[in-house]
């Protein structure tokens, strides 16, 4: 088992929930639980996963809206369906919708953790550096060789889906998408977030553009950085 994941796992099922959390923390995963779609948004943290493991019939917003929300804005994340669904063309949706993986009801321990093990072995690898930058999500802080320094939900949120995306670029729309509570969100929300948490990049750094913004693009995460 590759230790330390950040994975989410999405299930209403409370039962069902609390042995899946179980079973990945005892291979040194970090583990959130929740019952439903929408906690994903209000969890500190709770977006910021190497690997999200879904429900399809979830309360409110079902598994392949989520999925295809979150492949979305983080095209790098791991996603494992987990669900009663067994038929062919149940199997294709998923996948369509962003599944990197689709496992049916019941799941045996084992065939979880092979399937979390393939996934990690695909996910993005870090890059060493010596002057690193690392997010610790779990208590919202980002540190250097410099300091440390506290981070918000969102700031962290913001900095994890850099660090994960290609050549950590991002579109302006992919992120807005992941701060998004509610329909009110819009650029001028994400510029505000993005300036607190550039401000915070030149306090552990001595670069003066450690977060650049791409004309009709988004922006660019300049700075090596990594999960805790």
């Amino acid at each position: 088992m590759v230790t330390g994941l950040n994975i989410v796992v999405v299930e209403d099922n409370d039962s069902l929930r609390l042995v899946t959390v179980e079973v990945l923390r005892q291979q040194g995963c970090h583990v959130q639980g929740l019952p439903c779609a929408e906690e994903i948004d209000d969890a500190a943290g709770g977006i910021a996963a190497d690997i999200f493991i879904l429900d399809l019939n979830l309360p409110g917003e079902d598994g392949i809206s989520l999925a295809s929300r979150l492949r979305k804005a983080q095209p790098e994340v791991g996603i494992i369906m987990v669900t009663a669904r067994i038929q062919t063309n149940d199997k294709m949706t998923g996948y369509d919708c962003g599944a990197d993986i689709y496992l049916c009801k019941p799941v045996a321990p084992e065939e979880l953790i092979s399937a979390v093990n393939a996934l990690a072995r695909r996910l993005k690898p870090v890059v060493q550096t010596g002057r690193q930058l690392v997010l610790d999500v779990s208590k919202l802080t980002l540190a250097s060789e410099q300091g440390e320094v506290s981070l918000s939900a969102n700031e962290a949120t913001l900095l994890v889906a850099f660090i994960r995306a290609p050549e950590q670029r991002l579109e302006s729309w992919q992120l807005i998408e992941l701060l998004s509570k509610d329909e009110t969100f819009s650029k001028e929300n994400l510029e505000v977030n993005i300036t607190r948490l550039r401000n915070k990049l030149k306090q552990l750094s001595t670069d003066n553009q450690p977060l650049k913004a791409i004309r009709k693009f988004g922006y660019q995460l300049c700075l090596s950085a990594k999960l805790k």
